[in-house]
């Protein structure tokens, strides 16, 4: 014959469920944190410009176009600035965007691109270092580049 196990204490019980309380609490409290210091928004230019006070100050990834011939630099820095734009059939709106960095060999005007940052004051996208990803060109036509590697500034480029 086998013994029936012992019955828990009142004073077990309530340990074991303290015990766990604290527990669950400590890990969804370093989940809540972790995630919310990390936390970036994938948005459209349409979608930031049209509640910008409600994105100002948030970590963002603005995804559009570059308007074409709006690209800047300042001589003799990596200071640029340049305006991205949604296009069809998307609601049209354009962002300016401040950076401070080398710029991939893809970012040109008209380029599809995704700027990380926070939109600043006067709804300027200030891009962090290494925000910016722009889409490569899904095939390429040598006669346009030559044969060759294409080298050197993008020619749309103008000095601030």
């Amino acid at each position: 014959m086998s013994a029936a196990p012992a019955p828990v204490s009142r004073g077990a019980a309530w340990k074991i469920v303290a015990s766990v309380v604290v527990i669950t609490g400590a890990v969804g409290y370093m989940l809540a944190a972790s995630m919310k210091e990390g936390a970036e928004y994938y948005k459209h230019v349409d979608e930031v410009m049209s509640a910008a006070d409600a994105w100002r100050g948030k970590r963002l990834q603005v995804h559009g176009n570059v308007v074409d011939g709006s690209i800047e630099q300042k001589p003799g820095t990596l200071e640029y600035r340049f305006k991205i734009e949604t296009r069809d059939p998307r609601p049209h709106a354009v962002i300016t965007a401040l950076y401070t960095g080398l710029v991939p060999d893809t970012f040109k005007s008209s380029a599809e691109v995704v700027a990380s940052g926070k939109l600043g004051e006067g709804d300027v996208l200030q891009v962090i270092p290494d925000g910016i990803m722009a889409k490569c060109p899904s095939k390429y036509d040598a006669a346009k580049i030559g044969g060759t590697a294409k080298t050197g500034v993008d020619p749309s480029v103008k000095q601030l």
